[in-house]
């Protein structure tokens, strides 16, 4: 996540999720990356990777061979907007310092060279928090039911 922005990846994984759920209301079983593809306006070839990104972070299940596809792991219900986008962006974090994110030879342990007397470090903690915070109270099903 750059300049606290929620990428393409994120945006896309999110209206992804959402449309798998709403056709799995409809009673469609598996839905194909060319359906959710085609339906959201996503290129197939980008909408692949998000989806692997999914997949690995234990969101969709996949189905392979004619009418294969994707289904949620879960009810709409049981999975946070937070974890789509931590499956497909990472960490939420507004800084390296308030994620523990990696470091290199010019910083201390947690990626600030001046992260022990850093004036910005509480507000990037309460950012962090918040963020999390809100992502993570919204669910796909809230998505589908436009309950915002």
């Amino acid at each position: 996540m750059i300049g606290m922005k929620i990428s393409t990846r994120g945006r896309y994984g999110l209206r992804a999720m959402a449309y798998i759920a709403e056709k799995s209301r409809e009673g469609v079983g598996i839905v194909s990356a060319r359906s959710v593809a085609e339906s959201q306006g996503i290129s197939e070839n980008y909408l692949e990777q998000i989806i692997a990104a999914l997949k690995q972070g234990g969101l969709l299940n996949s189905a392979r061979g004619a009418g294969g596809g994707y289904t949620l792991t879960k009810s709409p219900g049981e999975i946070t907007a937070g974890a789509v986008l931590r499956a497909v962006e990472g960490s939420l974090s507004p800084a390296e310092c308030v994620s523990g994110g990696k470091t290199n030879k010019n910083t201390k342990k947690d990626g600030c060279v001046s992260c022990d007397n850093c004036a910005a470090k509480s507000v990037l903690e309460r950012v962090f928090d918040s963020v999390n915070e809100t992502v993570d109270a919204i669910t796909i099903q809230d998505l589908i039911n436009n309950n915002l």
